[in-house]
């Protein structure tokens, strides 16, 4: 099986090829860390699998994987992420993606994975079937941003810089820039006026 890397975290792709290359039916083609690095790359490969973090410099994962099941419907896929929110975990499934894992699942998990998406089937790790049912129970809380989320749009609110916004929650600056983008996709707006206005008309600042 012919696999590709997305990741931008360099010592993270080397400790993935050396997992997956221990197998001897497994080959790791080629790794890029961008989406436009990726989807320049598959122009040029055979691939089988993709395995992408959500987190991208450049475009979020969700946004390589509707890029590539338009251009690459054969090509199976595999988000393995740090995010294990239910909302975020549910709009990338429905993409029909093959396989969800969070980052912290252990290395045994990534091929078992990999073998079950080989044989034609879909995987979910533990982690990630735990976060589905309890929204099937109603645990999961309904309402349209996470708590976290919530905290980012009262910063925003106070003109806090993403950088600000990382040292007031103890996160990286990309992190912060992910949530903004998942904030402005979810509420529909686009610019910080919007953004501001949707929040006061919700009640979320």
């Amino acid at each position: 099986m012919r696999i590709f890397l997305t990741d931008d975290h360099a010592v993270l792709i080397g400790g993935l090829i050396k997992i997956i290359e221990s197998e001897p039916d497994l080959e790791v083609v080629g790794s890029a860390g961008t989406v436009s690095d990726t989807m320049d790359q598959l122009t040029q490969k055979k691939v089988d699998l993709l395995i992408t973090d959500y987190n991208l410099p450049d475009e979020d994962g969700l946004t390589l994987v509707r890029k590539v099941r338009r251009k690459y419907p054969d090509i199976k896929i595999l988000v393995l992420s740090m995010h294990d929110e239910a909302h975020l975990v549910k709009e990338i499934l429905k993409e029909g993606i093959e396989g969800y894992l969070i980052k912290k699942d252990s290395h045994n998990e990534l091929i078992n994975a990999i073998y079950t998406i080989k044989s034609g089937k879909t995987y979910l790790s533990s982690d990630v079937s735990k976060i589905l049912i309890k929204g099937l129970n109603g645990v999961e809380e309904q309402r349209l941003l996470t708590e976290r989320e919530r905290e980012i749009v009262k910063l925003i609110s106070k003109e806090f810089t993403n950088r600000q916004i990382a040292e007031e929650l103890f996160i990286s600056e990309r992190t912060v820039e992910t949530h903004r983008k998942n904030i402005f996709r979810k509420t529909g707006t686009n610019n910080l006026v919007g953004l501001i206005k949707f929040a006061y008309a919700n009640n979320l600042i």
